[in-house]
């Protein structure tokens, strides 16, 4: 007796590789975190460590709260998309702690990149420091108390701080399925792919 061949078996395998739509959400995001970091630390070590308040010194503050207002919203939009869509099952031949170490520094990344720049919003607020490049304010999320605002702030830091060593371990596991590896991981998120 032979077994008949389920036309809709194939047609329901879920995708190896991200979604066209995944793939945008995940490289924007990344274009604005590789801007936002680095020009929060020089913008904070101008102002800050060196105590050069100026137009330039300016510009970067207002940069920084002007990418990080929007990377809440593109963030909450691509969380909200992974949790309607889901994402492609794990890479085969991972071993069950890589799965899990990814699977936990993609979440946390998700966590910090709504958290931090709320944190950075709300710290703004209350300092109060919304004005950006001289011409428009970000709403307000809290009143005035530059004492809570400078707590906040250092919170917002050293979450930062965090995000960035997540993000260059993330960077490191992609590279190293890539070029070491040579596994489907990084393909799969990969700008161009059908």
């Amino acid at each position: 007796m032979t077994q008949d061949h389920d036309p809709f078996a194939t047609m329901a395998a879920p995708p190896s590789t991200y979604s066209a739509a995944a793939r945008h959400f995940h490289w924007v995001t990344a274009a604005a975190v590789l801007v936002m970091l680095p020009l929060g630390f020089a913008m904070t070590y101008r102002g800050n460590t060196l105590d050069i308040w100026d137009g330039l010194t300016d510009t970067l503050f207002s940069a920084h709260k002007l990418i990080g207002f929007l990377l809440i919203w593109l963030v909450a939009g691509r969380l909200a998309y992974r949790l309607l869509h889901g994402a492609p099952p794990d890479e085969p031949g991972l071993l069950w702690w890589q799965k899990a170490a990814s699977h936990l520094v993609h979440w946390l990344l998700y966590g910090l990149l709504l958290i931090v720049p709320l944190l950075g919003w709300i710290g703004v607020s209350l300092y109060p420091s919304l004005t950006l490049f001289g011409l428009f304010d970000l709403p307000r999320l809290a009143a005035p108390n530059q004492p809570l605002a400078e707590n906040v702030l250092r919170v917002h830091g050293k979450l930062a701080i965090l995000t960035a060593l997540l993000v260059g371990a993330h960077i490191a596991a992609a590279l190293y399925h890539h070029l070491i590896r040579k596994d489907g991981v990084l393909r799969r998120m990969l700008p161009g792919l059908r």
